[in-house]
């Protein structure tokens, strides 16, 4: 049995959970050919995957322990206690009005940023149907990928902010990041969780530039090559009162987390009984003035 401390020290909910689980996780095959998902918003049904994927199995540790110690900076991710004041985080309106401006002042306090830029909302089910979003219906990404790469974690950030501010930005030297906020909508999360390899232990030859296809623009993520050295870890039971901060880009280059990979994954011993992992990301930058 695991007993865990909330941010304000008071006792959490005691969980069953092992230490580690063995289970297998979906890696790019290697290939000469660069390779290219093109959206669903293009095809209409199924993403078109032009490339090959393999299964790996890896062990996923508890990161609990580690909880305190975990950094951004070193293994790209941290968990955090951070409830929401929004009743329904289905409800567009209040996501808007409320649950963004309570991770911008999480992102300021977390990483001492000046400016937090929050620019997308994702909902996701391993319900049948998925979870619903403006643009559709969306389920838990189930190959290793990271959201943004060396080239278009920056684009991205010139298209928020607009051109002259992103040179302004470069020139002055000024760090930016990306980070995913990961929240259960309910919990504890029983079913398709997060898997997080440690950036520490990534390669830069392990990421895999893939060109991503929308309806009116290209994208580039990173899909993960396996690599037995790579560690990974996730948050057990996780409740709708934790998140889990992802860095998914950095502009620094000075040795430190700069891509996060991440998976969801089965749980041994899930069922069709077992409750759907339900759950909502907000993307944001922050800038450091």
């Amino acid at each position: 049995m695991t007993i865990f401390l909330s941010e304000s020290g008071s006792l959490a909910a005691p969980a069953r959970h092992p230490a580690s689980v063995e289970v297998e996780l979906t890696f790019i095959s290697p290939s000469a050919a660069r390779p290219v998902l093109i959206s669903s918003a293009v095809t209409g049904g199924a993403p078109d995957e032009r490339f090959g994927t393999e299964r790996h199995a890896v062990r996923i540790e508890d990161l609990r322990p580690l909880a305190g110690a975990l950094s951004l900076d070193h293994e790209g991710f941290e968990l955090r206690h951070a409830p929401t004041a929004v009743a329904d985080l289905y409800d567009d309106a209040a996501v808007e009005r409320t649950y963004y401006p309570e991770t911008e002042a999480l992102l300021r306090r977390v990483t001492g940023a000046s400016r937090v830029l929050i620019f997308d909302a994702t909902r996701r089910s391993d319900a049948t149907g998925g979870a619903a979003n403006r643009d559709g219906s969306r389920g838990p990404a189930g190959r290793v990928h990271v959201d943004y790469t060396a080239r278009s974690g920056p684009k991205r950030l010139a298209d928020l902010v607009g051109p002259d501010e992103a040179r302004k930005l470069a020139a002055t030297g000024k760090r930016a990041a990306q980070i995913n906020v990961w929240r259960p909508i309910r919990g504890p999360v029983q079913r398709s969780p997060l898997a997080l390899a440690d950036a520490s232990t990534v390669r830069p030859e392990h990421l895999v530039a893939t060109d991503q296809i929308f309806p009116d623009r290209v994208g580039e993520i990173y899909h993960l090559r396996h690599d037995p050295g790579q560690r990974w870890y996730q948050a057990p039971l996780m409740t709708a009162e934790e998140v889990l901060l992802i860095k998914g880009w950095d502009s620094l280059e000075d040795g430190r987390a700069r891509f996060t990979p991440h998976s969801a994954f089965e749980l041994p011993g899930t069922t069709a009984a077992t409750p759907a992992r339900e759950s909502i990301e907000l993307r944001a930058y922050v800038i450091f003035d």
